[in-house]
């Protein structure tokens, strides 16, 4: 399950209505909802976010918080490491082979430690 799959799932069950349900109000089929929700769909086109937003009637600060969860929530990620030293590109698909056997602790030290390193938007040149 991806990031969006879950919430997708958090805001059907808050609503209590199923996938069957929700795909016919937006237009798109049970069978694409249940693929997004278990991860095995890329991230969602722009207007099907807005659909959802809309379906579900979330306020705008929910909206902004769904739309950066789907953009975090492709399932099948490539890393572009050209141009870049090659311990990058080692770590890169040494974390692209061991990623399955990674605890969500470790996950989660690994997030911290990104967190620590990103830079904020407003601080780039």
């Amino acid at each position: 399950m991806t990031p969006f799959g879950e919430a997708m799932r958090e805001l059907r069950r808050r609503k209590g209505v199923s996938q069957k349900q929700m795909a016919a109000a937006i237009g798109v089929s049970a069978a694409y909802l249940s693929a997004l929700e278990h991860g095995k769909r890329g991230a969602p086109s722009f207007d099907f976010l807005q659909r959802v937003a809309g379906y579900f009637n979330v306020i705008w600060d929910e909206a902004d918080e769904l739309f950066r969860i789907a953009d975090i929530s492709d399932p099948k990620v490539v890393l572009d490491t050209s141009g870049l030293p090659p311990g990058h590109t080692a770590f890169a698909n040494r974390l692209g082979g061991q990623i399955r056997g990674l605890s969500e602790e470790t996950i989660r030290a690994l997030e911290d430690i990104l967190e620590k390193a990103t830079i904020p938007d407003n601080d780039r040149g």
